[in-house]
């Protein structure tokens, strides 16, 4: 929550050069609150799972959020039951005329099929599309972040030679002011587990997108257009400290040719239990998003979008 402070106080200008929360009275006795409206569209096949773990990020601020969840409606998923979707999901066509401060596009487990081939990308383009008009704040990530990137400015993904698999480090390349990268560490960690990336040199013959942070290993992290409404994210920051462990297990299992994440266990053991480095930085994202990028900004009656 912002810091309410006195008009005119000589110590605010300091705190905003810092980029620290604040308002002045004025602004604090005008401005009516509200729960934040936000839409989860959970293209995971493990829904409760992803739920959970977002969910739990979402909710570690003291902001008051309500949130919808959204499945597509062109594509049944197999592992989760039609009794969890029914009661708790709905689909494009029941929100579709509703507004939203904020909508998360999670990842999905397809990025080695072309785009235009998953079954259900006809109605992700219809709902980002929508979501243009609709949402103030757009969230992609992972696969998300490479539909999005793809369906708005047209930036391809390509593929890897290996899995890029483990917890990399990462540093802030955007201004030290730049709202979403406020309180993270010059270096900080995020999970990735994706066999396709996004090239720089493509992302940088965009004009209206800015690079925020990135790794040496890992590649471009986190993308932004100019205004904040459009955010994608290349790893799984919210992932769960055995998320990769059980992928690595799931994928011995199969037999696939798979590494052992990199920077995950104590010296690479798989016998070791897995080290948590990403909590932190995950809350921080998710807190700054959710305070800059709607509280700040949205108008208090969406329907003036």
């Amino acid at each position: 929550m912002p810091i309410k402070i006195p008009n005119r106080l000589p110590a605010r200008s300091v705190l905003e050069s810092e980029n620290i929360f604040i308002m002045d009275e004025d602004r604090a006795y005008s401005q009516d609150i509200r729960p934040l409206k936000l839409l989860l569209l959970n293209l995971m096949p493990t829904k409760i799972v992803t739920e959970t773990q977002l969910l739990r990020l979402l909710g570690n601020t003291p902001l008051q959020v309500e949130i919808d969840l959204l499945y597509t409606a062109s594509y049944e998923p197999s592992n989760t039951s039609q009794e969890h979707l029914v009661k708790f999901y709905e689909t494009f066509q029941d929100v579709k005329n509703r507004k939203y401060d904020g909508m998360i596009i999670t990842g999905a487990p397809v990025e080695q099929m072309p785009f235009e081939e998953v079954a259900y990308w006809p109605e992700l383009c219809e709902i980002m599309e929508w979501s243009k008009t609709h949402v103030y704040s757009t969230m992609h990530i992972c696969w998300g972040a490479q539909a999005g990137l793809y369906y708005h400015y047209g930036v391809p993904k390509v593929d890897l030679p290996a899995k890029m698999f483990g917890v990399f480090p990462h540093r802030c390349v955007a201004t030290e002011r730049e709202p979403l990268l406020r309180g993270l560490d010059d270096i900080f960690y995020v999970p990735h587990s994706r066999h396709t990336d996004i090239c720089r040199q493509s992302l940088e013959q965009v004009r209206e997108l800015r690079i925020l942070a990135e790794s040496t290993e890992s590649g471009v992290y986190l993308v932004a257009d100019a205004t904040g409404r459009q955010i994608f994210l290349t790893g799984h920051v919210e992932y769960d400290a055995l998320t990769l462990h059980k992928e690595y297990e799931r994928d011995i299992a199969k037999g696939l040719d798979i590494a052992v994440p990199r920077n995950y266990y104590p010296q690479d053991d798989p016998a070791q239990k897995p080290l948590v480095t990403w909590r932190s930085a995950a809350h921080l994202l998710f807190a700054n998003w959710l305070n800059y990028y709607m509280y700040q900004d949205t108008p208090y009656d969406l329907e003036t979008l």
